[in-house]
């Protein structure tokens, strides 16, 4: 397996556990937690707040960034122009992604920064696969 298809594959488990993070914390702020989950949700509840609701919009950005990524890297994959820069691009792209989760969780204002370098690490993929 190459670096990059490594890297995907532990961004796709990221993904995974963001989804249970913000899953998690929400139905802890549900008035009948678990409860209310196994129904049928008939009624609109209020929205989540303040870790809950950080933890949601910090999966739904990796839901935004997540697809781009897996093109670069098939892209790059499929074309053979997989390499150093290609691999460093994926490594930046993962770490990156899993700062932010803490980050933006907590509120940190280093989030737009972490954001940053994980779009560079798409660009970074890209860009090799493209004019490599």
């Amino acid at each position: 397996m190459t670096p990059e298809l490594r890297w995907l594959a532990w961004s796709a488990l990221l993904g995974f556990v963001q989804i249970l993070a913000a899953a998690i914390a929400t139905i802890r702020q549900r008035e009948g937690g678990l409860q209310w989950a196994a129904g049928p949700r008939d009624t609109t509840p209020p929205p989540p707040q303040g870790t809950a609701a950080r933890l949601m919009r910090a999966r739904d950005n990796f839901l935004e960034t997540f697809p781009l990524f897996v093109a670069a890297v098939v892209v790059a994959q499929l074309s053979g122009r997989s390499g150093a820069l290609t691999g460093w691009g994926a490594l930046i792209y993962f770490w990156a992604r899993l700062a932010y989760v803490p980050a933006y969780a907590l509120g940190l204002a280093v989030r737009p920064v972490v954001w940053g370098a994980s779009i560079a690490g798409i660009l970074m993929v890209l860009s090799a696969a493209l004019f490599g």
